[in-house]
């Protein structure tokens, strides 16, 4: 009498294992697809002569980000996250700035992936998370395969300012924008607008920026790869 409604629960775990395994196969089916379709508006990079800024996508095999100077002609960073005026633990100042977007409870709590609590994974996958800024503080970055400059012009580079600054909740004339301390003692955090979901990650925020700055990339990027194949990378260092 009890093997019947077991037989029953089992088949019905089955389906719905199967069932979750193939939305999966499906999400990544869609982001291969959707990252290999150029986004358009591309625009060419600069020209022999033409003033250009140098600016870096980064990554560490799963976020990516966009490293920018912390000032030039074209934007001052300071203006925006005050910790980019403060020194580095090594004594530096930060020469430039590693910008990710993010998922507010991960960037403050999840040190990493291992340590993402169940409940607030299936939050964030069915009906996403508050939006966070990280900025990281570097000193000179090195050019590396998780590195990657690229040369835009200072027109590109004003798209891409933009792009960034629309995340940024606006801050009432005379106060500071608010900083959080999260998973990373060194990296800073700020409130960002939008919300995270799994069709809006921190890699599509990426690939949506370069995009509108005119850099070559893929129609959507939810994952790190989808970003990272368009970004060539750095020529080897001569021997």
């Amino acid at each position: 009498m009890v093997a019947a409604p077991v037989r029953r629960l089992g088949r019905w775990t089955l389906r719905l294992l199967g069932a979750l395994g193939l939305v999966v196969l499906a999400f990544f089916l869609a982001a291969w697809i959707g990252s290999a379709i150029p986004a358009g508006g591309a625009l060419p990079a600069p020209a022999a002569g033409e003033e250009a800024v140098q600016i870096m996508v980064e990554t560490n095999g799963t976020h990516t980000s966009i490293v920018v100077p912390v000032a030039n002609a074209v934007k001052d960073w300071r203006q925006d996250f005050p910790s980019a005026s403060l020194p580095r633990p090594d004594g530096h100042l930060p020469t430039h700035l590693s910008i990710g977007w993010g998922e507010r409870e991960v960037f403050l709590h999840v040190p990493n992936w291992g340590e993402l609590r169940p409940a607030a994974a299936l939050r964030i996958a069915t009906v996403g998370g508050e939006a966070m800024l990280r900025v990281s503080h570097d000193f000179h970055p090195a050019a590396d395969a998780d590195h990657r400059p690229l040369w835009i012009s200072r027109a590109q580079y004003q798209r891409l300012v933009s792009a960034i600054e629309r995340s940024l909740p606006m801050v009432p004339a005379g106060q500071q924008r608010a900083m959080f301390h999260g998973t990373y003692a060194a990296d800073a955090y700020y409130t960002s607008n939008g919300t995270y979901t799994l069709a809006n990650t921190c890699n599509t925020w990426v690939g949506a920026a370069l995009a509108e700055a005119g850099v070559p990339m893929g129609w959507w990027t939810p994952l790190e790869g989808g970003v990272m194949k368009w970004i060539p990378l750095p020529p080897d260092p001569p021997a």
